[in-house]
């Protein structure tokens, strides 16, 4: 039997920080208190103006591909998951991998905003297990704060920049053990970008806007749900799990799933605090960061899952 396995982690942030009190130095009606207690963020990464999602991603991917020590050749399949593209086309992932140094590989983006990360790794496992593909490059990459309104303490507060990766490859070992996606799109208005290029021009509304305590309240209840969704079709119990790898949205809703499952704190990882919300690129730097720290080890069990714009969500299980 043929199975999926993550054999490399990488991540890339920015170099430019931006606390909350940079945020308050810029005018932004908030303070440092009012934000860490209702998100947990004190911080987050802002790209240069010269830096494009495609770029984050590939500083991510370099390292992914030398933690699996692997060339860049071997790599056959790039999905990229990104709401903040380079271009309207061609893909970033066609990007990615020209900068790559690569070619003849299948590559394309996927649009699933916080879930991108989790729908690009289902999506990965199943062109592996049929046996088309052999090494695929898994990325989640975001440059969300060009498409924030910096006056909007509701929404700039939250995001961040950056990008992680993970390379995917055939193996003979259990990786991904189950994964679960859902979508439903009536619940778009609570959090979109309602505007799109016309004739040259930005029709709509070009910036995040987002109902806070309606994402909040959908996100917690769909969560668990997913969670234990992807754990009854892998056969097994929260026991199980090692590592509890959520989309670092908010430390509240990370905190609100974690008891729903019955899980303690510190079997969470957290970067939300310095990161922010980096949406799609949030589960794999989060990853890439346990995995680096020493945290998470071979043959644990990692439960990842995200929730996001769509509204879609969905989870993977996993044997590291």
């Amino acid at each position: 039997m043929i199975y999926a396995r993550i054999t490399g982690t990488g991540s890339y942030l920015p170099p430019t920080t931006l606390s909350n009190i940079d945020l308050m130095a810029r005018g932004i009606d908030t303070t440092d208190e009012w934000i860490v207690e209702r998100t947990g963020i004190r911080s987050r990464h802002i790209a240069d103006a010269g830096q494009q999602a495609s770029d984050l991603a590939l500083a991510a991917s370099l390292k992914a591909v030398e933690a699996a020590d692997i060339p860049a050749e071997k790599i056959d399949l790039i999905i990229l998951a990104t709401s903040t593209p380079d271009y309207v086309f061609p893909s970033t992932a066609c990007l990615l991998q020209a900068k790559l140094g690569v070619s003849g590989a299948a590559a394309f983006d996927v649009q699933a905003v916080c879930s991108g990360f989790a729908y690009a790794l289902a999506v990965a496992e199943k062109f592996i297990r049929s046996g088309s593909h052999q090494c695929a490059l898994v990325v989640g990459a975001e440059v969300f704060s060009r498409i924030l309104d910096w006056n909007d303490r509701g929404t700039c507060v939250l995001f961040g920049d950056g990008a992680g990766a993970v390379i995917l490859e055939a193996s003979n070992e259990p990786g991904v053990l189950a994964s679960v996606l859902h979508a439903d799109g009536s619940h778009h208005r609570i959090l979109e970008v309602p505007g799109n290029v016309s004739g040259g021009k930005v029709v709509g509304q070009p910036f995040v806007k987002m109902d806070g305590p309606a994402v909040f309240k959908f996100a917690v209840k769909v969560l668990a749900e997913v969670a234990q969704e992807v754990l009854n079709q892998a056969g097994m119990d929260t026991g199980a799990i090692d590592w509890l790898i959520p989309h670092q949205a908010n430390i509240r809703i990370i905190q609100s799933t974690a008891k729903k499952l019955g899980l303690p704190m510190d079997k969470v990882v957290t970067t939300v605090e310095q990161h922010g919300n980096t949406s799609a690129a949030s589960i794999p730097l989060a990853l890439d960061s346990a995995v680096r720290s020493g945290r998470i080890k071979r043959g644990e069990v990692l439960m990842l899952e995200g929730v996001g714009g769509g509204f879609t969500w969905g989870a993977v299980l996993l044997k590291f």
